[in-house]
């Protein structure tokens, strides 16, 4: 369903395909986990293989940004696709998480 690639002090989550309420609950626990981990600083979510998302998916997200809030850690989106987008500029989530086009994070591993 989804791939973890860990970077020093930032863990890269990478969920597939539908966030719904069919998986929803493994992917907070997936996000809780990567938040609340002592390595990480960071915890960066490439949505670029994400196809849609519902209101359970969106909670997940919410819900472990309130989690780094609360530690002091970054919670940050990149490579969402449009249809993904307009959701949360629709529920104005857009305006909740920090997103990038492309993570350099990403960009640096690949190079």
């Amino acid at each position: 369903m989804q791939s973890v690639l860990v970077r020093p002090q930032t863990t890269v989550i990478q969920p597939l395909g539908s966030l719904s309420a069919a998986n929803a609950i493994k992917f907070q626990h997936q996000l809780t986990a990567a938040v609340l981990s002592d390595q990480n600083v960071s915890l960066l979510v490439d949505m670029g293989q994400v196809e849609s998302i519902d209101s359970a998916g969106l909670m997940a997200l919410v819900s472990a940004q309130n989690t780094a809030q609360r530690l002091n850690k970054r919670l940050e989106l990149c490579s969402v696709p449009h249809q993904v987008r307009m959701i949360l500029e629709l529920t104005q989530l857009d305006r909740v998480f920090e997103i990038f086009e492309e993570h350099p994070a990403l960009t640096k591993a690949a190079a």
